[in-house]
């Protein structure tokens, strides 16, 4: 048996697909450790694992791509905030490494710095993902403009040249604060963001090929795992029996961004069409929103999305993977407004899978919001196709055997250690 150090980036949409793969390695008998956001260090030790909160001034570095008013803009201030970051996790987690005494270790995609260290310590790791990956690849369309996918020669000329622009910027703008650390720790630069992305000895990757875009082949360290399930536990809430439309389960993200206008065109549209709007607001107060919650309709910061799934007709969401994912599994149609960040990919593959809707943030309003959710509920029998292929994959339980697989292994650069 192994300890096994998991380390994440201040984010509970990263901290969740972890917490699955370190239930189920715990429950295999390994000593499992966990660095992760304050505010989560008393949820996830009562759960039995051992777990500390994460150098203050790494969360302290909020993602601020909000505020940017183009996306090339707000790549450049998601990567500076990575990089920021990364400077911080190397200290960090090299006292995690000391202090759990690990002998292999789990490290978020999003924690450079981390996987610096990870690489240059010598034991066996693997990093998880619980996003779409940028990995350039024949007839994938460039990561982050969204584009429809198109396999034609117009479509194989239009991904050329756009990929070169957007992974060229994404390159440019990552591998100095991916550099920086991994000279700090006598590694060798990186020439290139796939040598980055696929640098881990295995790469968890909490998705299906179901929702991916196919290509002639996927890198050797990548691992499909299907989308991750742990959540927070919870009852059903004793109001929901009460209710007897069909409900729209509109969600915003925990890191917060402009999508509050997600809730406030549900609130005004929907409940006129017959749907009751079960809304939880995240990263904004009630305060925030533009109008108060009117009949049939609950508003909250956060409600358990398992304890309403079940009785879910349609999610409306901003695209997170987390909460888009869910919603599939749960064989639930999804409408996303995607506002930023790799929402435009999630959108777009929900799109292409004909699994729900697209509505970009332009075009959103109250009737066009009810439109798309009419639309998404004709589309359920794929979404409950999509149900049958992630229960395929094993989830958390795959992921604990990807990374058992390690510790039978011997660690290419076991040995090396940190200070060769």
């Amino acid at each position: 048996m192994a300890s096994i150090l998991v380390y994440t980036s201040p984010a509970r949409g990263h901290l969740y697909p972890a917490l699955g793969v370190a239930l189920e390695l715990q429950q295999r008998g390994h000593d499992v450790h966990v660095r992760t956001l304050a505010e989560e260090v008393d949820r996830v030790r009562s759960l039995g694992l051992s777990a500390d909160a994460i150098d203050p001034a790494i969360e302290a570095l909020d993602m601020d791509d909000w505020r940017a008013s183009n996306p090339m803009g707000a790549l450049k201030l998601s990567m500076k905030v990575f990089g920021d970051r990364a400077e911080h996790e190397v200290d960090d987690a090299l006292g995690a490494i000391s202090q759990s005494s690990a002998d292999a270790l789990l490290v978020d995609t999003n924690s450079w710095g981390a996987q610096a260290v990870a690489e240059a310590s010598g034991l066996p790791w693997a990093s998880f993902q619980p996003y779409f990956t940028p990995l350039p690849g024949r007839g994938v369309p460039p990561f982050g403009p969204g584009f429809r996918r198109n396999t034609g020669v117009s479509g194989r000329l239009r991904d050329e040249i756009a990929g070169r622009l957007t992974f060229g910027r994404l390159s440019k703008l990552a591998l100095p604060g991916i550099n920086a650390q991994r000279t700090r720790l006598g590694l060798v630069p990186l020439t290139t963001m796939e040598s980055f992305l696929t640098r881990p000895p295995r790469v968890i990757y909490f998705t299906a090929e179901a929702l991916e875009y196919p290509r002639e082949s996927w890198p050797e360290s990548f691992r499909f795992v299907g989308p991750a399930a742990w959540g927070p536990e919870s009852d059903e809430p004793e109001w929901v029996s009460e209710v007897n439309r069909p409900i729209v389960l509109v969600t915003c993200s925990t890191e917060r961004q402009e999508d509050a206008a997600i809730l406030d065109a549900a609130l005004e549209g929907l409940p006129q069409e017959g749907y009751f709007v079960v809304g939880t607001s995240a990263a904004f107060s009630r305060d925030e929103l533009a109008m108060e919650p009117p009949p049939q309709s609950r508003v909250e910061r956060f409600i358990p999305h398992d304890s309403i799934l079940p009785r879910a007709t349609a999610v409306v969401c901003h695209g997170g993977m987390g909460i888009t994912q869910r919603a599939l599994a749960y064989g639930v149609p999804v409408v996303v407004v995607p506002f930023g960040r790799d929402q435009l990919e999630v959108a777009r593959r929900v799109e292409d899978a004909g699994v729900g809707v697209r509505l970009p943030p332009k075009d959103l309003s109250a009737s066009s919001l009810a439109s798309a959710v009419r639309e998404a509920i004709s589309l359920e029998a794929g979404a409950q196709r999509m149900a049958a292929a992630f229960s395929e994959y094993g989830g958390a339980g795959a992921a604990a055997d990807v990374f058992e697989e390690l510790l039978k292994q011997d660690s290419p650069t076991a040995g090396r250690g940190l200070n060769s």
